[in-house]
């Protein structure tokens, strides 16, 4: 029997942290040499952590990152197993790379061949792609070696190294970011592509924040049939261990002899050859773990954005401002989970228009999670705002500018509690909010990072709902998730005076954002004409506040961000 025992290290690197990534690196060998694996995989680049964006323009940056894969091949001198580290490689150009590393040495490096430059990513920018393949001889057992995209790329290079040389396993690291509903996608992606091939599949998927993005994990072996051996937790750190029968690569192929006529480019192929199979005591059984419903999804992604956002930049404490809404309600569940409860504040800013009932949510709420919680009034602060303003205000009627007095002055609360404790503010508006500008500039948009900015409202209230069945009470009072959405920045104001019901705001921002429909095609989905044009232009009009908010979690196929690069100085208008 042809039997490989790969282990996956699943694992969560921080940007720039060598020394840190290095001793996560250390820990991973000598579990996988513990476990008596013949093949070890860590995620793409990820020594020195990804994306590394414009720190790759950085000599320095790309000198420390050869120095520790250096310092990282050494402590593999007494190790049995081969090692699949991902670094920068650079010479005459920087290339996104893997290292194959054993007993000390540095056997060979993998330049990865497909790009990707499109969406989050921007590889073109950066480096240069490989032009040959590498084939790692391990005994009888031949593996194949590719770095994220080249496995998503339709035909090469898995076809190549499948067909013309003939590898029983590829192996893939990978930097994969989460969108709603990738793991199951990714998951039956891997699954055709290694029965399409009739090949194995080994994918090690990294985990954890890095700024915008967030890695779900996610890691899966995947047999020559399509069967998934092993499917590694999301967005969690994990040391992945099977035993895979490669036999079932001949016995596919015997069934389903489809994969005799395929044909490929035969692109230039190095084999390295790296021992053989080692003696083992043991049988490792896998674990399928199954993938979470929806809303618990997208939760464990927010969790963990905030979770590395805060750790990784330094910080200790976050401040929430509570309205008693669904947002804000929200951005605290998910602030306590990540963070713990000692280490969430919220501040609850009453003026004279909220109502008795918010105050009373918000208190409920922060109770419920047991976060310590602050009470700073704007009342008078906002009458000294008119009292100084009259004057030049003499001869018009109040409107939106008194509206957003008051939440720049709640603003300018949060980041004064910011700066005298060193709290980071996370902002409570969503992406309903962020894509139509309904929200204030210093005001409710100020702030550190941005929880929910990409969770549609629709979806705000569904999350909240499974977290409270989740944890089998109301930890968000129920009168938060039934009376309408409110500012409260006047008297008997509602998000539906200026806003479409939520529940038809929210289809039409998926297929503009999104999907990338004209507003003709959502008309003809049924949606009134009136209603598309107007939330169209309220997307197009506010693209200038979008670039002044805070960044946030990634949850959706196109966030506002890196997915989304529209200029402010726009005069395009689509025809309906």
């Amino acid at each position: 029997m042809k039997r490989l025992r790969v282990t996956l290290a699943q694992l969560n690197p921080t940007l720039g942290d060598f020394e840190g990534n290095l001793k996560k690196a250390i820990e991973a060998l000598k579990t996988a040499e513990e476990r008596e694996s013949d093949l070890l995989i860590f995620p793409e680049l990820f020594l020195p952590g990804y994306p590394p964006e414009d720190l790759m323009l950085r000599l320095s940056f790309l000198k420390e990152n050869k120095r520790y894969l250096q310092k990282f091949a050494s402590y593999t001198k007494n190790c049995e197993v081969t090692v699949l580290v991902g670094f920068i490689d650079s010479d005459e150009d920087a290339y996104n790379a893997a290292a194959v590393l054993k007993r000390g040495e540095i056997l060979g490096t993998y330049r990865k061949m497909f790009l990707p430059n499109y969406g989050v990513f921007d590889e073109r920018r950066y480096f240069k792609p490989g032009e040959n393949l590498l084939v790692l001889e391990m005994g009888d057992i031949k593996i194949g070696v590719t770095i994220c995209e080249d496995i998503w790329n339709p035909v090469e290079p898995i076809a190549t190294l499948s067909l013309g040389e003939g590898v029983h396993i590829v192996a893939n690291l990978s930097a994969s970011p989460y969108h709603v509903g990738k793991p199951a996608l990714r998951r039956s992606y891997l699954s055709m592509r290694a029965y399409d091939y009739h090949t194995a599949i080994a994918y090690c998927n990294m985990v954890g924040g890095q700024d915008e993005l967030v890695f779900d994990g996610g890691s899966i072996v995947v047999d020559a049939s399509g069967e998934a051996i092993s499917y590694g937790k999301l967005f969690e750190e994990e040391m992945i261990t099977v035993d895979l029968d490669l036999d079932e690569n001949l016995r596919t192929s015997l069934i389903d002899p489809r994969r005799r006529y395929m044909k490929t480019h035969n692109y230039p192929s190095k084999v390295i050859k790296v021992g053989h199979i080692r003696e083992k005591t043991s049988y490792y059984e896998s674990t399928v773990n199954p993938i979470p419903c929806r809303e618990e999804e997208m939760f464990r992604a927010l969790v963990a954005g905030v979770r590395d956002y805060v750790k990784k930049n330094g910080f200790k404490k976050v401040l929430v401002g509570l309205s008693g809404g669904m947002d804000s309600s929200l951005v605290a569940v998910i602030a306590t989970e990540a963070l713990g409860k000692e280490n969430v504040k919220g501040v609850l800013m009453p003026s004279m228009y909220t109502s008795k009932s918010s105050i009373e949510d918000a208190q409920m709420l922060a109770r419920n999670l047991g976060i310590e919680t602050f009470v700073i009034p704007i009342t008078e602060v906002f009458k000294s705002y008119l009292e100084a303003l009259k004057d030049v205000f003499a001869g018009r009627e109040p409107d939106i500018t008194e509206e957003n007095i008051q939440a720049r002055i709640r603003g300018n609360y949060l980041m004064a509690l910011s700066n005298k404790f060193g709290w980071l503010v996370l902002t409570t508006g969503n992406k309903s909010e962020m894509a139509t500008g309904y929200a204030t500039l210093y005001g409710d948009m100020a702030g550190g990072f941005a929880v929910i900015k990409d969770v549609y409202k629709t979806d705000v209230y569904k999350i909240g709902r499974w977290y409270n069945e989740w944890k089998g009470k109301q930890i968000i009072p129920e009168n938060v998730f039934i009376k309408p959405p409110s500012a409260e920045l006047r008297p008997g104001q509602t998000d539906q005076e200026k806003l479409p019901p939520y529940e038809i705001l929210d289809e039409i921002l998926k297929l503009y954002i999104e999907e990338g429909l004209d507003p003709e095609e959502i008309a003809l989905k049924g949606f009134d004409k009136r209603t598309v044009i107007e939330v169209t232009e309220m997307v197009r009009r506010n693209e200038y506040k979008r670039k002044q908010a805070a960044i946030g979690t990634k949850i959706t196929i196109r966030a506002f961000g890196k997915d989304w690069r529209m200029p402010i100085t726009n005069k395009f208008k689509e025809p309906l």
